[in-house]
Protein backbone atom coordinates (compact mmCIF):
# COMPACT_ATOMS: atom_id res chain seq x y z
CA UNK A 1 0.00 0.00 0.00
CA UNK A 2 0.93 3.30 -0.42
CA UNK A 3 -1.22 6.96 0.43
CA UNK A 4 -4.96 5.40 -0.93
CA UNK A 5 -3.30 3.22 -3.44
CA UNK A 6 -0.90 0.65 -4.55
CA UNK A 7 2.79 0.96 -5.81
CA UNK A 8 3.55 -2.45 -7.91
CA UNK A 9 7.41 -2.83 -8.88
CA UNK A 10 8.06 -4.91 -11.61
CA UNK A 11 10.35 -6.22 -14.22
CA UNK A 12 9.61 -7.43 -17.77
CA UNK A 13 11.88 -8.74 -20.75
CA UNK A 14 12.03 -6.30 -23.28
CA UNK A 15 12.15 -7.12 -26.86
CA UNK A 16 13.79 -4.11 -27.93
CA UNK A 17 16.57 -3.38 -24.96
CA UNK A 18 17.19 -7.28 -25.00
CA UNK A 19 17.65 -7.01 -21.61
CA UNK A 20 14.64 -7.10 -18.54
CA UNK A 21 13.75 -3.59 -17.43
CA UNK A 22 12.56 -2.65 -14.27
CA UNK A 23 9.02 -0.65 -13.74
CA UNK A 24 7.18 1.04 -10.81
CA UNK A 25 3.26 1.76 -11.28
CA UNK A 26 1.21 3.19 -8.79
CA UNK A 27 -2.17 2.78 -9.24
CA UNK A 28 -4.44 5.05 -7.37
CA UNK A 29 -7.48 4.44 -4.95
CA UNK A 30 -10.16 5.14 -8.22
CA UNK A 31 -8.18 1.73 -10.00
CA UNK A 32 -9.78 -0.03 -7.08
CA UNK A 33 -12.86 1.70 -6.34
CA UNK A 34 -15.80 -0.24 -8.04
CA UNK A 35 -17.94 2.62 -7.39
CA UNK A 36 -15.92 5.40 -8.85
CA UNK A 37 -17.33 7.00 -12.02
CA UNK A 38 -13.87 6.30 -14.27
CA UNK A 39 -14.22 3.34 -16.33
CA UNK A 40 -10.99 3.55 -17.27
CA UNK A 41 -7.90 5.29 -15.56
CA UNK A 42 -5.51 7.67 -17.40
CA UNK A 43 -1.44 7.75 -16.97
CA UNK A 44 1.28 10.03 -15.93
CA UNK A 45 4.73 9.00 -17.52
CA UNK A 46 7.12 10.38 -14.59
CA UNK A 47 11.11 10.21 -16.22
CA UNK A 48 13.43 10.29 -14.12
CA UNK A 49 17.12 12.19 -14.37
CA UNK A 50 20.87 11.05 -14.63
CA UNK A 51 21.62 8.03 -11.98
CA UNK A 52 18.39 7.51 -10.95
CA UNK A 53 15.97 3.76 -11.42
CA UNK A 54 12.16 3.68 -10.75
CA UNK A 55 12.49 3.86 -7.05
CA UNK A 56 13.38 7.31 -7.13
CA UNK A 57 10.46 9.27 -8.66
CA UNK A 58 8.23 6.65 -6.78
CA UNK A 59 9.59 7.07 -3.19
CA UNK A 60 10.71 11.20 -3.51
CA UNK A 61 8.25 12.92 -5.75
CA UNK A 62 5.26 12.20 -3.87
CA UNK A 63 2.86 11.95 -6.79
CA UNK A 64 0.82 9.38 -5.51
CA UNK A 65 -1.81 11.88 -3.08
CA UNK A 66 -2.50 13.83 -6.32
CA UNK A 67 -3.20 10.36 -8.11
CA UNK A 68 -5.44 9.59 -5.78
CA UNK A 69 -6.97 12.98 -5.82
CA UNK A 70 -7.44 13.02 -9.59
CA UNK A 71 -7.69 9.48 -10.69
CA UNK A 72 -4.45 8.74 -12.54
CA UNK A 73 -2.02 6.21 -12.28
CA UNK A 74 1.83 6.79 -12.26
CA UNK A 75 4.24 5.15 -14.64
CA UNK A 76 8.17 4.88 -13.60
CA UNK A 77 10.47 3.36 -16.03
CA UNK A 78 14.07 2.81 -15.43
CA UNK A 79 16.72 5.62 -17.18
CA UNK A 80 18.87 3.21 -19.26
CA UNK A 81 19.04 -0.95 -19.81
CA UNK A 82 21.37 -2.18 -17.00
CA UNK A 83 24.24 -5.14 -16.97
CA UNK A 84 24.93 -4.56 -20.90
CA UNK A 85 28.16 -4.86 -20.18
CA UNK A 86 29.46 -2.69 -23.06
CA UNK A 87 32.79 -1.13 -22.38
CA UNK A 88 32.90 2.70 -20.37
CA UNK A 89 28.98 1.57 -19.32
CA UNK A 90 30.07 2.48 -15.63
CA UNK A 91 32.75 4.54 -15.64
CA UNK A 92 30.89 7.54 -15.66
CA UNK A 93 27.30 8.57 -13.38
CA UNK A 94 26.82 11.11 -16.75
CA UNK A 95 26.57 8.25 -19.17
CA UNK A 96 25.67 4.67 -19.87
CA UNK A 97 24.17 2.80 -17.53
CA UNK A 98 20.97 4.97 -15.50
CA UNK A 99 22.09 7.79 -18.89
CA UNK A 100 20.26 6.30 -21.37
CA UNK A 101 19.12 10.24 -22.31
CA UNK A 102 15.66 8.81 -23.78
CA UNK A 103 17.29 8.08 -27.43
CA UNK A 104 17.57 5.44 -29.83
CA UNK A 105 21.38 4.93 -30.26
CA UNK A 106 23.13 4.94 -33.31
CA UNK A 107 27.00 4.16 -32.52
CA UNK A 108 28.11 0.97 -31.34
CA UNK A 109 28.11 -0.88 -29.48
CA UNK A 110 25.40 1.28 -28.07
CA UNK A 111 22.73 0.34 -30.61
CA UNK A 112 22.23 -2.80 -29.75
CA UNK A 113 20.65 -1.99 -26.03
CA UNK A 114 20.35 1.54 -25.36
CA UNK A 115 17.32 2.37 -27.49
CA UNK A 116 14.71 4.00 -24.61
CA UNK A 117 12.92 5.89 -27.07
CA UNK A 118 11.51 3.10 -28.91
CA UNK A 119 11.47 1.14 -25.80
CA UNK A 120 9.48 3.73 -23.59
CA UNK A 121 6.48 4.29 -26.74
CA UNK A 122 6.72 0.89 -28.46
CA UNK A 123 7.15 -1.81 -25.49
CA UNK A 124 6.60 -0.25 -22.02
CA UNK A 125 3.26 1.88 -22.56
CA UNK A 126 1.73 -1.07 -24.88
CA UNK A 127 3.12 -3.78 -22.39
CA UNK A 128 1.62 -1.97 -19.81
CA UNK A 129 -1.72 -1.30 -21.33
CA UNK A 130 -1.78 -5.13 -22.38
CA UNK A 131 -1.33 -6.10 -18.39
CA UNK A 132 -3.55 -3.70 -17.15
CA UNK A 133 -6.93 -3.32 -19.34
CA UNK A 134 -8.02 -0.79 -16.62
CA UNK A 135 -5.25 1.50 -17.57
CA UNK A 136 -6.56 4.13 -20.55
CA UNK A 137 -3.12 4.12 -22.61
CA UNK A 138 -5.23 6.52 -25.07
CA UNK A 139 -4.89 9.26 -22.17
CA UNK A 140 -1.65 9.68 -21.11
CA UNK A 141 0.38 12.50 -20.50
CA UNK A 142 4.47 13.04 -19.56
CA UNK A 143 6.43 14.58 -16.60
CA UNK A 144 10.14 14.23 -15.56
CA UNK A 145 13.33 15.73 -13.91
CA UNK A 146 16.24 16.94 -15.24
CA UNK A 147 17.35 14.24 -18.08
CA UNK A 148 13.74 12.95 -17.58
CA UNK A 149 12.34 16.57 -17.92
CA UNK A 150 14.39 16.98 -21.22
CA UNK A 151 12.99 13.35 -22.08
CA UNK A 152 9.33 14.38 -21.25
CA UNK A 153 9.31 17.82 -23.72
CA UNK A 154 11.16 16.13 -25.86
CA UNK A 155 8.51 13.22 -26.01
CA UNK A 156 5.91 15.33 -26.33
CA UNK A 157 7.08 17.64 -29.25
CA UNK A 158 8.37 14.23 -31.17
CA UNK A 159 5.12 12.52 -31.15
CA UNK A 160 2.48 15.76 -31.47
CA UNK A 161 -0.66 14.76 -30.38
CA UNK A 162 0.56 11.62 -28.40
CA UNK A 163 0.46 12.79 -25.22
CA UNK A 164 -2.41 14.74 -23.77
CA UNK A 165 0.00 17.33 -21.47
CA UNK A 166 3.52 17.91 -20.47
CA UNK A 167 5.87 19.32 -17.55
CA UNK A 168 8.94 18.99 -16.46
CA UNK A 169 11.40 20.00 -13.59
CA UNK A 170 14.50 21.82 -14.48
CA UNK A 171 14.89 20.03 -17.52
CA UNK A 172 17.43 20.03 -19.99
CA UNK A 173 15.87 22.17 -22.78
CA UNK A 174 18.56 22.66 -25.64
CA UNK A 175 20.76 19.50 -25.06
CA UNK A 176 22.45 19.64 -28.45
CA UNK A 177 24.32 22.78 -26.61
CA UNK A 178 25.41 22.16 -23.29
CA UNK A 179 27.86 19.29 -22.06
CA UNK A 180 25.42 16.92 -21.15
CA UNK A 181 24.28 16.70 -24.37
CA UNK A 182 27.71 16.96 -25.78
CA UNK A 183 28.59 13.80 -23.66
CA UNK A 184 24.90 12.07 -24.57
CA UNK A 185 24.02 12.93 -28.05
CA UNK A 186 27.73 12.35 -28.96
CA UNK A 187 28.20 9.08 -27.34
CA UNK A 188 25.05 7.30 -28.45
CA UNK A 189 23.80 9.36 -31.90
CA UNK A 190 27.36 10.17 -33.22
CA UNK A 191 29.00 13.04 -34.24
CA UNK A 192 26.28 14.09 -37.20
CA UNK A 193 24.82 17.23 -34.92
CA UNK A 194 21.57 17.13 -37.10
CA UNK A 195 20.75 13.78 -35.52
CA UNK A 196 21.06 15.66 -31.98
CA UNK A 197 18.20 18.33 -33.23
CA UNK A 198 16.02 15.41 -34.08
CA UNK A 199 15.78 15.15 -30.29
CA UNK A 200 16.75 18.22 -28.93
CA UNK A 201 13.36 20.14 -27.59
CA UNK A 202 14.20 23.45 -28.68
CA UNK A 203 14.46 22.20 -32.25
CA UNK A 204 11.12 20.41 -32.49
CA UNK A 205 9.07 23.04 -31.10
CA UNK A 206 9.67 24.77 -33.93
CA UNK A 207 8.25 21.67 -36.28
CA UNK A 208 5.27 21.27 -33.90
CA UNK A 209 2.17 20.57 -35.48
CA UNK A 210 -0.36 18.95 -32.94
CA UNK A 211 -2.69 20.38 -30.13
CA UNK A 212 -1.99 23.32 -28.53
CA UNK A 213 -1.71 22.39 -24.54
CA UNK A 214 0.54 24.68 -22.44
CA UNK A 215 4.49 23.39 -21.77
CA UNK A 216 4.52 23.92 -17.80
CA UNK A 217 7.93 23.83 -16.07
CA UNK A 218 10.11 24.89 -13.32
CA UNK A 219 13.24 25.52 -12.44
CA UNK A 220 14.89 26.80 -9.12
CA UNK A 221 17.25 29.93 -9.04
CA UNK A 222 19.39 28.02 -6.71
CA UNK A 223 20.32 24.96 -9.02
CA UNK A 224 23.61 24.24 -9.17
CA UNK A 225 23.69 22.66 -12.77
CA UNK A 226 21.68 25.96 -14.19
CA UNK A 227 23.78 28.59 -12.00
CA UNK A 228 27.02 27.05 -12.04
CA UNK A 229 26.89 24.68 -15.39
CA UNK A 230 24.14 26.37 -17.40
CA UNK A 231 23.10 22.68 -18.79
CA UNK A 232 19.25 23.70 -18.53
CA UNK A 233 19.14 27.20 -20.35
CA UNK A 234 15.67 26.99 -19.50
CA UNK A 235 14.68 30.59 -20.95
CA UNK A 236 15.38 28.90 -24.73
CA UNK A 237 12.45 26.86 -24.72
CA UNK A 238 10.19 30.17 -24.69
CA UNK A 239 12.28 31.77 -27.04
CA UNK A 240 12.65 29.03 -29.52
CA UNK A 241 8.55 28.89 -29.90
CA UNK A 242 8.17 32.40 -30.33
CA UNK A 243 6.11 32.86 -34.07
CA UNK A 244 5.75 28.27 -33.46
CA UNK A 245 1.96 26.53 -33.24
CA UNK A 246 2.93 27.02 -28.86
CA UNK A 247 3.83 30.72 -28.96
CA UNK A 248 2.02 31.91 -26.11
CA UNK A 249 2.12 27.79 -24.17
CA UNK A 250 5.43 28.07 -22.73
CA UNK A 251 4.92 28.38 -18.64
CA UNK A 252 8.27 28.98 -17.08
CA UNK A 253 8.87 29.02 -13.61
CA UNK A 254 11.74 30.18 -11.90
CA UNK A 255 11.42 29.88 -8.52
CA UNK A 256 13.28 31.71 -5.55
CA UNK A 257 16.33 29.52 -3.66
CA UNK A 258 14.92 25.82 -4.82
CA UNK A 259 17.71 23.62 -6.26
CA UNK A 260 17.93 20.19 -7.96
CA UNK A 261 16.72 18.03 -5.65
CA UNK A 262 13.89 16.09 -5.08
CA UNK A 263 12.57 18.35 -2.40
CA UNK A 264 12.28 20.60 -5.28
CA UNK A 265 10.16 18.12 -7.23
CA UNK A 266 8.16 16.92 -4.41
CA UNK A 267 7.29 20.44 -3.79
CA UNK A 268 5.78 21.31 -7.42
CA UNK A 269 4.33 17.78 -7.92
CA UNK A 270 0.86 19.04 -7.09
CA UNK A 271 0.86 22.49 -9.12
CA UNK A 272 1.99 19.31 -12.15
CA UNK A 273 -0.60 16.97 -11.25
CA UNK A 274 -3.47 19.81 -11.46
CA UNK A 275 -1.47 20.61 -14.77
CA UNK A 276 -2.41 17.20 -16.08
CA UNK A 277 -5.11 16.21 -14.33
CA UNK A 278 -6.79 19.52 -16.38
CA UNK A 279 -5.83 17.73 -19.46
CA UNK A 280 -6.56 14.16 -18.75
CA UNK A 281 -10.26 15.69 -18.48
CA UNK A 282 -10.18 14.66 -14.80
CA UNK A 283 -10.46 17.92 -12.48
CA UNK A 284 -13.69 18.80 -12.85
CA UNK A 285 -15.16 15.55 -11.30
CA UNK A 286 -12.51 15.34 -8.70
CA UNK A 287 -12.09 18.69 -7.36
Amino acid sequence: MSFGGKLLKLSHDSPITKTKMNVNIYFPKQYFDSTSTESKIPVLLYLAGLTCDPNNGSEKAFFQPYADKYGFAVVYPDTSPRGVGNPGEDDSWEFGTAAGFYVDAETKPWNNNYKMYSYILKDLLPSVGKAYTKLDLTRVSVTGHSMGGYGALMFFLKNPGFFKSVSAFAPICNPSEVPWGFTNFGGYLGDDKSKWLEYDPVHLIKKYDGPKSTILYHVGTKDGFEVDQHQLRPETLVEASKGTVLDGYVEYKSVKDFDHSYYFVASFAGEHSAHHAKYLGLTSSKL
